[in-house]
């Protein structure tokens, strides 16, 4: 077991160094605010947002995601706040992220709001070398490994509508070294760009059609583009699939519940040589939506 663990540092050392920093979500469009701050409070309502995700399911260490969130506007100002916390588990590390979003919005025309978001992170990083096989225990690189704090700032811009949004953002600005000490640097934290759209069709009276993009950019790493196509119907029911270039493709679902409730689950099916190795992907999330100022007659689709 140990020595499996070891190879998948290996791997995942190199996913956290050039791909998968940031935890990876399916269902993007209903978790903006993890991605961009300039979101936080846009919905109209007190927003809370819990999400576990199980990537790779079978392989071990794989990936483990929960996410909780929460993100109100303030009052009658034009600001908004957002409170989240992540926990992500790769093999033998284990990373806690606290952020505290604010959000300024503007009225740059009819129909039309821009939003302008800083956020501040707390991030802390631990990796359990007990989950290692180790050739020297007592070789110096491999002591001392405590849990290691980094602070972080980040900013985004979002505009949107009743139909409509683009948003692009940095989450991170600083670039932190983990475990550094001149000679050994377990995983350095890159800065990530995203870029996000959608717009809402109405098919029919019934059905809502809503195409959706997020693009991420990083140093040393291959350019990530998920394209999502879902459809509402009745505005109750969800259904939609998407496409994450040259890794996965996903089915969703997604239930309003209640006017407050919606619950949603995305399964990824890998395309890449991984899924010799695992059986998918599994995401679940319940939001809830409580004191709503939201003007909007049906329930915003994003």
């Amino acid at each position: 077991m140990k020595t499996r663990y070891i190879i998948l540092f290996v791997v995942f050392t190199q996913l956290l160094c050039y791909a998968q920093q940031d935890s990876q979500y399916t269902q993007y469009m209903y978790n903006t605010v993890n991605v961009n701050p300039a979101y936080a409070g846009s919905r109209e309502s007190l927003t809370m947002f819990l999400l576990h995700r199980s990537q790779w399911v079978g392989l071990d260490g794989a990936p483990v995601t929960n996410n909780v969130s929460a993100h109100t506007p303030i009052g009658e100002s034009n600001f908004g706040v957002g409170l989240s916390f992540v926990n992500d588990r790769i093999g033998p590390v284990d990373e806690n992220t606290i952020s505290a979003d604010l959000a300024y919005f503007i009225q740059v025309s009819d129909n039309y709001k821009l939003s302008v978001g800083l956020k501040g992170t707390a991030n802390l990083f631990n990796l359990d070398v007990n989950k290692l096989t180790i050739q020297n225990p007592l070789d110096p690189q491999f002591q001392n490994f405590d849990t290691e704090f980094s602070p972080n700032i980040g900013a985004g811009l979002y505009l949107f509508s009743d139909k409509t949004y683009v948003g692009v953002s940095v989450p991170n600005f600083f670039e932190t070294n983990r475990y550094n000490d001149n000679d050994v640097t377990v995983t350095k934290e890159r800065m990530h760009f995203y870029l996000i759209a959608g717009h809402v069709f109405n098919l029919s009276p019934s059905i809502k059609f809503k195409p959706a993009l997020l693009s991420k950019a990083v140093e040393g790493a291959p350019l990530q583009t998920d394209i999502t196509a879902n459809f509402l119907i009745h505005d109750k029911l969800t259904l939609g699939a998407a496409y994450r270039w040259d890794s996965a493709i996903s089915g969703l679902v997604g239930f309003q519940i209640s006017p407050a409730i919606f619950a949603g689950y995305g399964y990824d099916m890998e395309t890449s040589n991984l899924s010799n190795y695992n059986s998918g992907s599994h995401e679940i999330f319940l939001r809830f939506e409580i004191f709503s100022n939201n003007r909007v007659a049906d329930p915003r689709f994003f």
